[in-house]
């Protein structure tokens, strides 16, 4: 199949681009690379050395034989836009070109709208010229666990069936975003399934958790393909970063109570999703939302879990509590379903103790890269 990743340069969109095109899809990267950009607006470096696209790029055709081809431009220009989807002609685009940090949309005023414009205006653009051009293309787009909040019910996928008044309909789950970056994949999820809804597109908006691990078999080829690893405040998420502040020696950063519960996944697990769902394609005019993650954890069990991994590879970990910098309930209920995916035959890689052990040994081996200032949360909601 041929395959557009949108932001094929990021965390996600990288391994994404590599396992689909190991496996023999015909794979286009569309990035602006404005995420190497953040970093130096924050003054922070990727825990891992990141080597230019094109050189990665190049590195992945001189091991393996195959060619990923690569549109440099930004998706909120429609013109730039509309001229790659018509030169690659798309049978599936997997959408990873979005803004995805909730701390850098609650910076300040500008880092908010520099969110909601790039996620939400570049989605738009997509859904016109898939209406206009591509209309059996079926569109996967990265969506977020977020959107739904800490309901204090069941999460269902997408969709919940209610009664009231007597009368019963299915209706879209009901959304509680916790921050501008959150709001704008609310809007995002609206706006596509207006747009199948309209005009008979096809979309599957994946809903995925907080993602770990560095490593795939492809990022592992060489050292010139290997994944970046966030660890700041702004970018770094839960797991990757407890493990990254075990290796330098720092305590781990538990925001509040640490009762935070969240789905998680391997990013192992987040490649194979994508390739699940763009084997099986939504049908015209469906929107289907997949909840992707594969196992529920709250901050404090995490911390606690590579608290002992460290301690079983020889290093002193200290777990420590911080003032929240978010507005949020430090300890709810979570019940998320995630059976779709597993229906269609996603076999999880669980979180175990000997990833946990790679992950920290893969920190110690980078660390001297870390910039201890960068550590501590240094945006806050409360302004």
């Amino acid at each position: 199949m041929k395959v557009l990743v949108i932001g094929g340069d990021g965390y996600c969109g990288w391994a994404t681009a590599l396992y689909l095109s190991n496996r023999g899809h015909e794979v286009a990267i569309l990035d602006s690379l404005v995420r190497r950009h953040w970093d130096m607006e924050l003054c922070v470096e990727t825990l891992t050395p990141i080597a230019p696209i094109q050189q990665r790029l190049q590195r992945w055709h001189g091991l393996t034989g195959k060619s990923i081809e690569l549109f440099i431009g930004d998706i909120t220009n429609y013109e730039f836009l509309s001229k790659a989807l018509h030169k690659f002609e798309p049978e599936a685009i997997v959408h990873f070109g979005e803004q995805r940090s909730a701390p850098f949309s609650m910076i300040d005023r500008e880092h908010a709208v520099l969110t909601q414009v790039n996620n939400v205006v570049g989605t738009l653009n997509l859904l016109y010229i898939m209406k206009e051009s591509f209309p059996d293309c079926h569109l996967v787009k990265l969506g977020t666990m977020g959107e739904y909040g800490t309901p204090n019910i069941d999460i269902e996928e997408g969709y919940i069936t209610i009664e009231h008044n007597g009368r019963k309909d299915t209706l879209p789950y009901p959304k509680q975003p916790g921050s501008m970056y959150h709001l704008s994949k609310v809007h995002d999820s609206h706006n596509i399934h207006f747009a199948c809804k309209m005009w008979g597109l096809r979309a599957t908006d994946l809903n995925q958790g907080v993602v770990y691990g560095v490593l795939t078999e492809e990022t592992g080829m060489d050292e010139l393909l290997i994944n970046r690893l966030d660890y700041d405040g702004v970018f770094g998420t839960a797991l990757n970063r407890f493990c990254i502040q075990a290796a330098i020696g720092h305590p781990l950063t538990v925001y509040g109570k640490g009762g935070q519960t969240r789905g998680f996944l391997d990013i192992r697990d987040t490649v194979r999703c994508v390739e699940l769902a763009i084997a099986t394609p939504a049908n015209p005019g469906e929107f289907r939302v997949f909840n992707q993650f594969t196992e529920l954890f709250s901050i404090g069990d995490l911390a606690t879990m590579v608290q002992k991994a460290g301690s079983a590879v020889g290093l002193n970990v200290e777990v420590k509590s911080y003032d929240n910098p978010r507005i949020e309930k430090e300890e709810h209920y979570f019940n998320a379903k995630n059976t779709n995916l597993l229906n269609l035959g996603l076999q999880p890689h669980y979180l175990s103790d000997s990833l946990l052990d790679s992950l920290l040994n893969f920190a110690v081996k980078y660390k001297d890269r870390v910039d201890d200032s960068q550590i501590l949360p240094k945006v806050t909601w409360k302004r």
